[in-house]
């Protein structure tokens, strides 16, 4: 007869971490992370909360792990023999997507600098400056320019995403901003008015991928010879 050690031990090797770490990016991505408890995770997997404390101890660890998992779908898109500028844009906009497909990744990164998930993107875009060629003494601020710069308007185009989440229409509601922009004084506000026509048709993604490229144009500027 089996004893009750071991039938624990046959409910948590049944459940696997990855399965649970799938679970809670469920949750998360259906309503936020005030939702994600290991009671809605017990329910969800149908199973008892024992299992799942076999695997993950607390729920920073399981945030932890479920924002490194959307991350690493999004850097394997940059693993291979891209050239390292192409590499840095294609981590910069795989980012991007996830954290707006995922906006509580957005949420998570910051708030843990030191996590697993924020190495590896400081490692996966550091190590593309250096093949660059950015000088050592550079790179650490060439590196935290472009994370800062990747999760500042990823984060932000999550929360504006949410504000057309329901029934405003995106295109509607910038057209209409860029209406009360161009009503504008034009002495006091001669650029404000000049973009307006270009706020309701502009894509995101391409800006933000124009982003990365002023900093890339501006980093190639410390990277050539005579200053290494």
């Amino acid at each position: 007869m089996a004893t009750k050690g071991q039938r624990g031990e046959r409910r948590a090797g049944a459940l696997s971490k990855e399965r649970i770490v799938e679970a809670a990016i469920e949750i998360l991505d259906a309503e936020g992370g005030g939702a994600l408890t290991f009671r809605a995770l017990t329910a969800r997997l149908e199973t008892g909360s024992g299992a799942i404390y076999w695997h993950v101890a607390n729920k920073d660890e399981l945030l932890a792990a479920a924002t490194g998992e959307i991350i690493d779908r999004a850097m394997a898109e940059a693993v291979g023999g891209a050239e390292p500028r192409e590499a840095i844009r294609t981590i910069a906009l795989g980012i991007f997507d996830a954290i707006d497909a995922h906006p509580w990744v957005g949420a998570q990164l910051p708030r843990e600098p030191w996590q697993a998930a924020m190495m590896r993107i400081f490692e996966g875009i550091g190590g593309r400056l250096q093949a660059l060629g950015v000088p050592e003494r550079a790179r650490f601020d060439c590196a935290s320019a472009l994370v800062n710069y990747i999760l500042g308007v990823a984060g932000q185009n999550a929360a504006n995403a949410r504000v057309f989440a329901g029934e405003v229409d995106r295109t509607a509601y910038l057209t209409a901003i860029a209406e009360r922009w161009a009503q504008h004084d034009p002495a006091q506000f001669p650029f404000v008015r000049q973009v307006a026509a270009q706020l309701g048709e502009h894509d995101d993604r391409e800006q933000f991928l124009a982003g990365i490229d002023l900093i890339l144009a501006g980093i190639a500027a410390v990277s050539r010879p005579d200053d290494k």
